[in-house]
């Protein structure tokens, strides 16, 4: 693999699940046991880098033509884990959700209808021959979901300053999350019955929902990550340092619980704004 440049793709955060080897079926077992016997592995940013590449043609691949054979891997009490890219999935996943998010002005010069309609022709037919099949990732641009803080602890708070990250590039911050998969599912039913004993419906619970039955779909013994990801080029130092959202949804719950729910609101719309302000970059010159 050429190596990869040094300029970050930013600027899209993750959430991710590793599973250990013993949940995958053979072949698939063998192909990460030995996948990650190699001891190297691509990055994110070389994730990124590669589905950037495939706009480049004219017309544009929408989606790869092929699954991606890389995962991310990682060790947890001795026991190797495995989070696949499955990055044809997510793209079919991802086109759908487009027209929400771009005008269809701009939407339809940075992939044509045709392409589109193409991708969602082959997606139809995947789905028909993989009906179970769900991505390991997810992923947001310009922003962390606020629901997804709801599965960590401050304590797992991991940020880095600089330094080499994990794919021997050196210089850049890395702050992430990670848990069990255990207390992950715990943390999604504590915060969906403090949120619905308070309310009946919002989009805060309808998101952890979804979360929630996404988390069902792995291994008990996975592990999950919350991953900054590209955000980090987004933010200051200082804002990286200071950035404690875990731990203020954590307290926006607690507040809940003893039924103050002024300082709940209060906790909440200080982590909306702080996102608001992250997501306001985008249109920034």
């Amino acid at each position: 693999m050429p190596a990869p440049s040094s300029v970050p793709v930013p600027y899209a955060a993750y959430l991710r699940v590793y599973e250990p080897l013993a949940a995958f079926p053979e072949p698939e077992r063998a192909h990460w046991e030995a996948y990650a016997r190699r001891g190297t592995a691509p990055t994110a940013q070389d994730e990124l880098r590669r589905s950037l590449a495939d706009l480049l043609p004219v017309p544009p691949v929408a989606v790869p033509v092929h699954e991606s054979p890389d995962a991310f891997t990682a060790e947890v009490d001795g026991v190797v884990c495995v989070c696949p890219w499955r990055t044809r999935l997510r793209g079919w996943l991802s086109l759908a959700e487009l027209p929400a998010l771009l005008p269809p002005a701009l939407l339809d010069a940075a992939l044509p209808p045709v392409v589109r309609a193409q991708a969602a022709d082959d997606y139809e037919r995947w789905r028909k021959i993989n009906p179970d099949a769900r991505p390991w990732i997810r992923s947001a641009v310009w922003q962390v979901p606020v629901r997804w803080f709801a599965l960590f602890s401050d304590k797992e708070r991991e940020y880095v300053p600089g330094g080499q990250d994990e794919g021997g590039e050196g210089g850049g911050p890395r702050l992430r999350y990670r848990t069990p998969m255990v207390e992950a599912r715990r943390r999604v039913a504590r915060t969906l019955k403090a949120l619905r004993d308070a309310e009946d419906e919002g989009p805060l619970i309808d998101g952890l929902v979804d979360v929630g039955r996404w988390l069902e779909e792995f291994h008990p013994r996975s592990l999950v990550e919350l991953d900054y990801g590209g955000l980090v080029h987004a933010l200051t130092p200082e804002q990286l340092a200071e950035d404690r959202s875990a731990a203020d949804v954590a307290q926006g719950i607690v507040a809940l619980r003893a039924g103050d729910t002024e300082a709940a609101g209060a906790v909440y719309e200080r982590l909306a704004e702080r996102w608001r302000a992250v997501r306001n970059l985008q249109h920034a010159n």
